[in-house]
């Protein structure tokens, strides 16, 4: 295991004597952020529970805001100036895409003629 020394105001000295031995699992868990910021995971998970009908799925779009992040993500993609981490959170975007076309393609064939 590495041993790290680093300085930091007394106050948080004190927070972190009181963690003891778990401050390798604090910092562990701190650094773990995930992919996309909360709100579009809760975007989704509340269209998702507000029990849409097949029209309401197939008519879903992200928000205003994720489209200028994704146009940003493809961009920066294509030019050769995507960072590791913006790499990944492209990848989550599209996993989410690939979930709900197949959510949109399910509903096909309850959409009404």
């Amino acid at each position: 295991m590495a041993k790290i020394t680093l300085e930091v105001p007394d106050e948080l000295s004190e927070q972190l004597l009181q963690i003891g031995d778990r401050l390798p699992e604090v910092l562990a868990l701190s650094l773990q952020q995930p992919l996309l910021p909360a709100k579009i995971y809760h975007y989704i998970l509340n269209f998702l529970a507000s029990k849409p009908t097949p029209e309401q799925i197939v008519a879903f779009r992200p928000t205003a805001q994720m489209q200028e992040r994704l146009y940003t993500l493809l961009t920066r993609s294509k030019t050769g100036k995507l960072t590791s981490t913006e790499k990944q959170e492209l990848d989550e975007y599209e996993r989410i895409e690939h979930l709900i076309i197949m959510l949109k393609a399910g509903s096909f064939p309850y959409l009404e003629s």
